[in-house]
């Protein structure tokens, strides 16, 4: 196979890695050499500056787009076109612009679009999905998920204020940069019917143009009410979600993997003197288990889309757009 990259940051650099480490090795570059990595393992890779001729030029089989989050749709745009399947990076864009363009390439071409979110591929948090899907917490009633991270020391090896995180002008703020939530919410719990927010610049971190925190304000079509809060300014970090059901509760938590099933054997509703105590259960990750076995896992679903073992993508361009469509909610409702 041959994949073009496009975009070769941090997360470039990790599919990078990862297409190499499945014995991919005809790669093409598509970069402005804008990057602050070194570049010793980039050497001896085609390189070109225009996704539209690389396409035509090394004919791929498949195409990452890895750049910044505001040039993600209008990169992607001449590989659907040509039929090609596409590895989307998350958040899909920082506007909903060109979305129907997109949606409409699709149509017309067939193209595979896989969007990046990994989390989907974490072995707890598909866990917790087969147990809600199995009844094991009863009807869904509340959930809340919490992401904060400190910014300054996300890419440590640039200046923070000018990552595409930080910069409004390449698709930043908390809100669609750390989408993940959002994204993983609705894969557990289904379709999210109606957003509220607050949002704001509330750190000494001097983001000159983006929000560093949002509380989102969540109610999903099963009628369940919860929440998804993020920020860039929280030391350490912290990265977890409840959900709570009828019949008890799933705890999980990104530090160590770890879901915790409550289950309540009592009737919901039962008003019990002596109640009986819930039976826990712990699901802790795979022995040996490592972050970037979530890429590992997403980047074999992409080669198997290439290569038609797989027919749907895991997380498709309409999955994308409505966790765009909710980050960009939150950022408007204040």
């Amino acid at each position: 196979m041959k994949i073009l990259i496009a975009g070769l940051g941090s997360i470039g650099r990790r599919h990078f890695r990862n297409f190499l480490a499945l014995g991919v090795r005809e790669l093409v570059l598509v970069r402005k050499n804008l990057s602050t990595l070194p570049e010793d393992e980039l050497q001896g890779y085609p390189v070109e500056s225009e996704i539209e001729y690389a396409i035509q030029k090394h004919k791929p089989d498949g195409v990452v787009i890895a750049n910044p989050t505001s040039q993600h749709l209008v990169s992607a745009l001449p590989a659907i076109r040509a039929g090609l399947p596409v590895l989307l990076e998350k958040p899909i864009s920082d506007s909903l612009d060109l979305v129907n363009e997109v949606r409409q390439s699709i149509l017309l071409s067939g193209a595979k679009v896989l969007v990046g979110f990994q989390f989907r591929y974490h072995p707890t948090i598909q866990k917790a999905r087969e147990i809600i899907q199995q009844g094991g917490i009863g009807q869904i009633l509340s959930a809340h998920a919490h992401w904060g991270e400190y910014l300054p020391n996300w890419h440590p090896w640039e200046q923070y204020q000018d990552s595409y995180a930080a910069r409004k002008d390449l698709g930043g703020g908390v809100a669609v940069t750390l989408t993940h939530p959002i994204d993983y919410l609705r894969y557990l719990l289904g379709e999210i019917a109606e957003v509220r927010a607050f949002h704001g610049k509330v750190s000494p971190l001097q983001l000159w143009d983006v929000e560093d925190v949002v509380e989102i304000g969540l109610r999903f079509a099963n009628g369940a009410i919860g929440a998804a809060h993020l920020n860039y300014f929280q030391r350490p970090p912290s990265h977890h979600f409840e959900i709570i059901g009828s019949a008890g509760t799933l705890r999980w938590d990104n530090s160590d993997g770890t879901l915790t099933h409550f289950a309540m054997p009592d009737p919901f509703g039962k008003i019990s003197i002596n109640p009986t105590p819930a039976v826990t259960k712990t699901y802790p990750l795979p022995q040996g288990f490592e972050r970037n076995d979530l890429f590992i896992a997403q980047t074999r679903h992409f080669l198997d889309l290439i290569a038609g073992t797989v027919n749907q993508p895991l997380c498709d361009f309409e999955d994308g757009v409505r966790a765009l469509e909710v980050a960009l909610q939150a950022k408007k409702d204040c």
